[in-house]
């Protein structure tokens, strides 16, 4: 997929809204973060080693930033260290519940119909 087309999703499918508006908070996020830092997009996007314009794109919510890019971002921002936190999934309600309980190694597709030929 071309890096320079804005908004150009894999075979022609948009994001779903749930998505859009992720990447709209995040932009956002990242703006004000940027401005809290009294930072420009050109000096934060040198500390981040990242092009201006994948910067701008990211600021925009246009999302075809990758996620290095993102990382290195909030790296410059000095946020990167809240990211695994974030995912961590035993920090979760299902997550604690839950860690006692082995890890499959692999995981099958359930049967939706309960008789098990799925």
């Amino acid at each position: 997929m071309p890096h320079n087309i804005p908004n150009q999703r894999r075979a022609g499918r948009p994001a779903p809204p749930p998505v859009r508006r992720a990447l709209r908070q995040v932009a956002d996020d990242v703006v004000t973060w940027r401005k809290l830092r009294a930072l420009t997009q050109a000096q934060l996007a040198d500390r981040a080693g990242v092009s201006r314009a994948t910067l701008l794109r990211l600021e925009n919510g246009d999302g075809g930033v990758s996620i290095e890019n993102l990382l290195r971002i909030l790296r410059a921002l000095g946020l990167l260290d809240n990211v695994p936190r974030a995912l961590d999934p035993y920090e979760t309600d299902i997550g604690r519940l839950r860690s006692d309980e082995p890890l499959p190694q692999r995981v099958r597709t359930r049967s939706l119909t309960g008789r098990g030929d799925g």
